[in-house]
């Protein structure tokens, strides 16, 4: 029976593909333990426990950015953090960790290191967080969601993808999603959606061009996030919702997706072969623009700067581009290879290979 510790969390970014895995794991072999390494502030508090998994604790000690007094005491709070995860490995006879980036994973590597137990980095941005970064260094093996990021040793694996995504057939379930939805399975959809927020840009955009998007004879699926004002009209073939919890059948029904570039994002709009414009959320360091750019080079999206996007624009690129079939169907044709469902097979196949050193 081998035991596994898959570290990270803060955020749905690094606490989604880590639970794929955990899943991949159990289906594989349920009497392997899988435990999770968070902190105690990460939705990975909440997340871990309720899909049955152990999350052991371990203290979140934040990389300093500037001289001062945390930089002062980072080391010793790090080295404590280190222990922690020692403490872990050998308590429970971990014999492999894998890190997705947050908090946790950075003492993990350091302490699987010193354990001499083989860890395994996935990342899930073009752009590498730190940890990450730092791991890959010392990495039995890396594995990366997309082409051209920039970690040593680097392979293309995917990203570890939810089971209702990877499971779906798109056409089997037209029909229901646009039942879901109130709307025609036999025309057009657009969807657009800026995570569960929502995104202001794109709501202010279609806000205004909704109706050009019908007049193209096209449907629309709004998602406008959860504190989102903008009102319905509540006419035929625009169904908008404030959130929606079955995200699969959005997809379903979905020809083309007007979208943020999470990382998240792209890889299940790529892995369902869904033509897209993504409109890269501007504050960060640039990471959104680069998870699309390999959906862009394989010619499967086209990206829109969230400074540009307007309801003019959406009249000027958008609407033309519903009503020419040739676009889209070569973009249709280039998102069935941009993407795979196999992220969490491909990150389990570099932890087999880890162990077998």
């Amino acid at each position: 029976m081998t035991t596994y510790l898959l570290a990270g969390g803060g955020t749905a970014g690094h606490v989604n593909p880590l639970l794929a895995v955990a899943d991949g794991l159990r289906a594989r072999d349920p009497q392997a333990q899988t435990l999770v390494l968070g902190t105690k502030e990460g939705l990975e508090a909440r997340l871990v426990p309720e899909r049955g998994y152990e999350l052991l604790i371990v203290d979140k000690v934040p990389f300093p950015r500037r001289p001062n007094g945390a930089a002062a005491a980072f080391p010793k709070r790090f080295n404590r953090a280190v222990g922690q995860v020692r403490e872990h490995i050998r308590t429970r006879g971990v014999e492999a960790v894998v890190g997705f980036g947050g908090y946790a994973a950075a003492p993990a590597y350091v302490a699987a290191r010193r354990e001499k137990v083989p860890f395994v980095v996935h990342e899930a941005n073009a752009k590498p967080g730190l940890a990450n970064v730092l791991g890959a260094r010392r990495a039995a093996a890396v594995g990366v969601a997309f082409e051209g990021t920039n970690l040593r040793g680097g392979e293309v694996v995917g990203m570890p993808l939810r089971r209702e995504i990877v499971d779906l057939d798109r056409d089997a379930a037209r029909a229901e999603a646009a039942e879901f939805f109130g709307l025609d399975a036999a025309r057009p959809t657009l969807l657009v959606f800026g995570g569960s927020l929502g995104a202001q840009r794109l709501n202010d955009a279609f806000g205004g061009a909704w109706r050009d998007v019908l007049d193209a004879g096209w449907q629309l699926i709004h998602v406008t996030g959860e504190r989102s004002e903008l009102p319905d009209p509540g006419v035929a073939g625009y169904a908008q919702r404030r959130y929606v919890d079955r995200m699969d059948l959005a997809f379903a029904l979905a020809d083309l997706c007007v979208s943020r570039s999470g990382a998240a994002t792209v890889s299940e709009i790529s892995a369902l072969g869904v033509p897209a414009v993504y409109v890269p959320y501007a504050v960060g360091n640039g990471e959104q623009s680069l998870n699309a750019r390999s959906a862009v080079a394989a010619g499967a999206a086209r990206v829109i700067p969230d400074g540009e996007f307007t309801a003019d624009r959406v009249r000027t690129e958008i609407v033309p581009l519903l009503t020419d079939d040739a676009a889209l169907s070569r973009m249709r044709e280039a998102a069935g290879t941009a993407g795979t469902r196999r992220g969490t097979e491909n990150v389990i196949g570099l932890i087999d290979r880890a162990l077998r050193g």
